[in-house]
């Protein structure tokens, strides 16, 4: 049975693409390597939000990680900006929220906006690998799962 759900997990994990907004070098590169280490092959980042829409449309990725403490445009109102109907081509793309803080303010901010999931740092690479997969075969739904962790909340 676990060699099923590895194979699962490896075969959605290997065959998606994810878009990394992170302002924070350092930060970019932990996400990317946990991302690397459950299986992702494309990954694109991207380290300003005034350059997301664009990084969107030009690599069309599965999922967007994206941290809630940006300059200029936080994570919320990229989230908003990435849910406008007739900007992007799929405004229900699959966003990941994450922030080394979860206020349930904030936490419910985030399900009022649509997005996916929320992790707070640190984050651990079976909590993310969980949260994709349940994005990716259940999509909407992961929004009334519960979360696993303490560390990490599903919106």
């Amino acid at each position: 049975m676990r060699a099923a759900a590895a194979r699962q997990v490896e075969a959605i994990t290997g065959s998606i693409r994810v878009l990394i907004v992170e302002d924070n070098p350092y930060l970019r590169k932990l996400v990317r390597n946990l991302l690397v280490n459950i299986g992702v092959k494309q990954i694109d980042e991207v380290e300003e939000a005034l350059a997301v829409v664009e990084a969107i449309r030009a690599s069309d990725p599965d999922i967007v990680m994206l941290e809630w403490e940006l300059p200029l445009i936080d994570g919320a109102e990229l989230t908003r900006v990435i849910r406008t109907p007739g900007l992007l081509a799929r405004p229900s793309l699959p966003i990941i929220l994450f922030s080394r803080a979860a206020p349930q303010a904030r936490v419910a901010q985030a399900k009022r906006l649509g997005v996916d999931a929320y992790l707070t740092m640190p984050i651990s690479a079976r909590a993310l690998a969980e949260r994709i997969v349940t994005i990716l075969t259940r999509p909407r739904q992961a929004a009334a799962a519960s979360a696993a962790a303490s560390s990490t909340y599903i919106v």
